[in-house]
């Protein structure tokens, strides 16, 4: 039977270094569990592993979906869950920040297979969020229950579920555990060499060649492209603009992925079956191949 290990936490933990030693140890391979790196040619900014390093070590959903087009949750469940299946390969090192990219896996979470309905949600939208909110509660009481009023998002999805499917998303969620054994293993530390280790990353996102990255994709896709306004690719953005110095654009870039990490620690938090371990300890490896140890 597949045996599955996690190793997730907050961005700049080192959850891809550490998986990378694993994963050689263990002769296995990698899943990557990260909402960005799904994008082709969106490298640096993500923190994607280089050339070399999925050279050493088969890397899987990385590199799978154009950066004009959208990745969905039920997508990423499928290709991953499909991999689980068939690669015969045991354990198998799951990786990555993107909490609910996990927890689709690990929880077996029951996801609407409805794609975005543009034209649906922009008939709704023009409604208002207080009325769109009342439609729920009367299309679908359950989930207004789990809704915030002015959750816009979440009620749009779940009106669009609804008259797509003509079931109401609460009925189609939920959970299917899989049977095969999992060991979670969180990497952590306290907030303020975390901070630190944020701010180093970031000036080597720089040195990499973080602005050229950002300005040929601007030139490829246009500055408009959704991806160019997510984490250290906007800031570059402003800085191309003329905006900001590029002193002050990699300052926002820490600053905002300090908000970020603190946001993912909350998330990991509050996800059960988790076993911490500090990164802050010289043994780090040794403490975690000993946990591996123990649950193959």
């Amino acid at each position: 039977m597949t045996k599955l290990i996690v190793i997730c936490g907050a961005t700049a933990t080192g959850k891809s270094g550490l998986a990378l030693n694993l994963a050689q140890r263990l002769e296995t391979v990698i899943l990557s569990a990260d909402s960005r790196q799904v994008y082709r040619e969106f490298d640096i900014g993500t923190a994607k592993p280089t050339v070399a390093e999925q050279k050493l070590v088969p890397h899987y959903l990385i590199d799978i979906c154009e950066p004009n087009e959208t990745m969905t949750l039920a997508y990423y469940q499928e290709q991953a869950q499909a991999l689980i299946a068939s690669l015969g390969i045991s354990p198998l090192l799951l990786v990555g920040g993107t909490g609910l990219y996990i927890r689709s896996i690990v929880q077996g979470m029951k996801i609407p297979r409805v794609a975005p309905q543009p034209e649906l949600r922009s008939q709704l939208e023009s409604l208002g969020q207080s009325q769109l909110y009342q439609m729920l509660k009367q299309v679908d009481a359950i989930a207004a229950q789990k809704i915030h009023a002015n959750d816009l998002v979440r009620t749009l999805r779940a009106l669009e579920v609804h008259y797509t499917t003509g079931i109401p998303i609460s009925e189609q969620q939920g959970e299917n555990p899989p049977d095969y054994p999992i060991l979670q293993i969180c990497l952590d530390s306290d907030a303020e060499h975390l901070d630190v280790r944020i701010g180093q990353r970031t000036k080597q996102m720089i040195a990499d060649g973080l602005v050229a990255e950002v300005e040929y994709l601007s030139q490829k896709y246009g500055v408009d492209l959704p991806l160019l306004n997510t984490l250290g690719y906007q800031e570059i953005k402003q800085y191309l603009a003329g905006a900001i110095s590029l002193e002050e654009a990699t300052e926002l870039i820490a600053l905002h992925t300090r908000q970020f990490a603190k946001r993912q620690r909350t998330w990991f938090r509050r996800s059960p079956n988790l076993e911490y371990v500090d990164i802050d300890n010289p043994d780090l490896l040794e403490q975690v191949w000993q946990k591996i140890n123990q649950f193959v």
